[in-house]
């Protein structure tokens, strides 16, 4: 017999059916014997004709299928079902007579079969038989599923109780199991104490956007199971307040869910004698440094280049600040510095450096990209300070403030000098009703300047003759999907010596002395370089102000797609909203003939000005890179959050996608995938990288080939 049903196993490579076949009839097993087998089926039959036989059968063998004879057979449908569901309810009952039409059908699934066949009707029996097997075989395999995922949330709950770390399940933002180091953690007395409640009770106001852009992110399969998000939390009562959280998705029978695991950063302790002697270099009301020790920092900094961008100072001061005193009394006017103080010190990026300099007055060293991004971050200061409402006992006061910006110049020789012009940039702004932030731009009219420039021009025009610019790639990454590979392109230089000169040393010197143009054709060249030899579905080239305003920038693109037969719609030229508002016009003349070439059009530094929507009407751009000063608020600022998700709205709305600028971390991310970013790029994502070592495969471009080419 084992030998027998060994073949049936192997017939057609199929398992072979155990079939319990119900009737007084042998002929009856034979024909379901034998139309399954001409159906491809192997099937094992079991001869039941009396009831009493039918318990046997089921205990001792697996049968998956019951066919029940209604015309010969003692037991009805409801009878059999019965005995059927004391061993194993999965298995279905098909029923037989020797008429089935749909009045019939109807009342034997009534009565627990799963469907009724003629008796002569071999096809339908084969194809029910087929169809029930399938779905008792799903079913099996789904319980057989269930049952593994629970083992599995068994096996986490038992890992979660043994964890030091702090974990959580979460599923739709909802706590639903935590482990007793989650408690000791949050200082909840039970498991019943949190579950059932949002996440979001665990932590600060300020993290929220943060975390549900990571939920959001982890059942996406967006999020990197090693990353880490900072968060804060008053609940732990730690002094840092600061909490590392880890997201990974999780499936179970109902539904996915996320686990959080909460890990407090290390934290070396610290010798008394040291943190006395920190304190100690700080004023007690603004917690920043004294005056000699932010100089002495100061002069330390701008003795070294920043890896990228540029130094800046800022001094800011509270306008009207007798007027502040007479209202909260003099004995408060300190604690109301020092929430100033705080103020500002919720603005400032990890790197800025900042110290009280004299009387009420602050003093900040900025690195920022260039000189205009230093301004954006004294405005942005500027209006966080005017909505706060600052109290004290039962008082409290509107503040506003004005700071001068000035950015680091050869034409500083001294820190003397390079503070004297940041305050001259405040005397500018406070003559002028203050609350606001002013860029010291005199210096572009300096004769010292108009020196250093002159040597710049000289050092530009050997780098594009000697062929000593290089290109560099920063990737763009899909924050909804990565289906299209896109770069940021940006332009290195490198000295006689073969050493790399930072972008915001030769730039600021080109766009002055009218070489922008020039270095803007360099790029473009470079670019249909890069996509001749990479696999990029597009990429991104700045245009300065000086090509949008020059008539032959167009022609001479034409010109060269056509040399090369370049496919231009892997190309997107963009321009700072700054300069494209400036010259709407030319701009818009632009923009339009980029899209008949099929060239893509991006407004870049986008968003300073959030309600500023109608140049998107306008100019119709495919892209917007939102502003890069707005990511450091954005983790912590509902305010610059809800600007940023206008900013988002409005482009969705235009069908414009939106990229992020200048993404630092997880934190950031993550609050710009809840806020609905299609893209984003930074150091977060990668570093920029030199792609374009050398251009031999290009003739060397000559000033007079680039002049000659201006004629055209």
């Amino acid at each position: 017999m084992a030998s027998d049903r060994c073949k049936e196993r192997n017939l057609n490579g199929r398992h072979s059916i155990s079939i319990a076949v119900l009737t007084e009839n042998q002929d009856d097993v034979e024909l379901i014997n034998s139309s399954l087998r001409d159906g491809g089926h192997a099937a094992h039959c079991h001869w039941i004709n009396n009831p009493k036989h039918l318990s046997e059968t089921l205990r001792d063998e697996n049968v998956e299928l019951l066919i029940l004879n209604c015309d010969n057979y003692p037991d009805t449908i409801r009878q059999v079902g019965k005995q059927k569901d004391r061993f194993n309810p999965e298995v279905p009952v098909i029923a037989l007579q020797e008429q089935a039409d749909e009045l019939r059908i109807q009342r034997a699934m009534n009565n627990g079969a799963v469907d009724l066949v003629s008796i002569g009707n071999k096809d339908r029996l084969q194809s029910v038989v087929t169809r029930e097997l399938r779905a008792l075989r799903v079913e099996r395999a789904l319980n057989s599923t269930i049952h593994s995922a629970a083992e599995y949330k068994k096996q986490l709950k038992d890992y979660m109780q043994s964890s030091p770390e702090a974990i959580a399940l979460v599923e739709d933002g909802i706590i639903t199991d935590v482990n007793e180091s989650w408690l000791k953690l949050f200082r909840a007395a039970s498991n019943d104490e949190v579950t059932g409640l949002p996440l979001m009770d665990n932590f600060d106001a300020e993290s929220h956007a943060a975390i549900k852009g990571a939920l959001v992110a982890a059942i996406a399969g967006k999020w990197a199971a090693d990353e880490k998000l900072v968060a804060k939390s008053h609940i732990t009562g730690d002094d840092s307040n600061e909490l590392h959280v880890e997201f990974k998705k999780f499936a179970f029978e109902n539904g996915p869910c996320v686990k959080v695991k909460v890990a407090a950063p290390d934290q070396n302790s610290q010798e008394p004698t040291k943190l006395v002697h920190d304190a100690l270099k700080r004023d007690p009301t603004t917690l920043f440094f004294h005056r000699a020790q932010l100089l002495e920092r100061v002069q330390k900094r701008l003795s070294r280049k920043p890896s990228s961008g540029m130094h800046a100072l800022a001094y800011i001061k509270i306008d009207k600040f007798g007027d502040v005193i007479n209202k909260v009394g003099i004995l408060n006017s300190d604690e109301i510095l020092g929430q100033f103080a705080e103020a500002v010190r919720k603005r400032m990026h990890p790197r800025d450096v900042a110290g009280r300099f004299e009387g009420t007055a602050l003093l900040v060293l900025l690195e920022r990209g260039n000189a205009r991004d230093a301004e954006v971050w004294g405005k942005q200061v500027c209006e966080y300070v005017r909505k706060q409402t600052f109290e004290v006992d039962d008082r409290s006061a509107q503040l506003t403030c004005t700071i001068g910006v000035c950015a680091a110049n050869e034409v500083y020789g001294t820190l003397e000098e390079f503070v004297a012009a940041a305050v001259d940039a405040y005397d500018v702004g406070h003559e002028n009703g203050g609350n606001t932030a002013t860029l010291n731009e005199s210096a572009d009219e300096d004769s010292k300047q108009k020196e250093f420039d002159q040597i710049w021009v000289r050092h530009l025009k050997a780098a594009l003759m000697d062929n000593r610019f290089r290109l560099a790639q920063l990737p763009i990454a899909g924050l909804r999907s990565d289906g299209i590979e896109m770069y940021d392109l940006l332009v290195r230089m490198l000295d006689e010596q073969g050493n790399s000169v930072l972008p915001s040393e030769f730039l600021p010197a080109a766009e002055r002395s009218n070489m922008m143009k020039h270095i803007d054709r360099w790029m473009i060249k470079a670019a249909i370089d890069f996509c001749q030899s990479n696999e990029a579905d597009r990429v991104f080239v700045r245009l300065s102000r000086q090509s949008v305003l020059d008539k032959t920038t167009i022609p001479w693109m034409e010109q060269e797609f056509e040399k090369y037969d370049f496919d231009c719609t892997r190309l997107v030229m963009q321009i700072p909203e700054r300069d494209a508002a400036k010259h709407i016009k030319q701009t818009r003349s632009i923009a339009s003939k980029l899209r008949k070439m099929g060239v893509g059009f991006a407004l870049e530094h986008y968003g300073v000005d959030c309600e500023k929507f109608q140049i998107l009407d306008m100019l119709k751009p495919n892209y917007i890179k939102v502003d890069g000063e707005l990511m450091h608020s954005l983790m912590t600022d509902n305010e610059t959050q809800r600007n940023v998700e206008r900013i988002v709205r409005a482009a969705t709305e235009r069908d414009i996608k939106s990229i992020a600028e200048r993404v630092e971390n997880a934190n950031a991310m993550a609050v710009l995938f809840q806020l609905g970013l299609d893209y984003m790029q930074g150091h977060y994502v990668n570093e920029p990288e030199v792609v374009l070592q050398d251009t031999a495969n290009r003739k060397q471009t000559s000033l007079a080939d680039l002049a000659a080419a201006n004629a055209n």
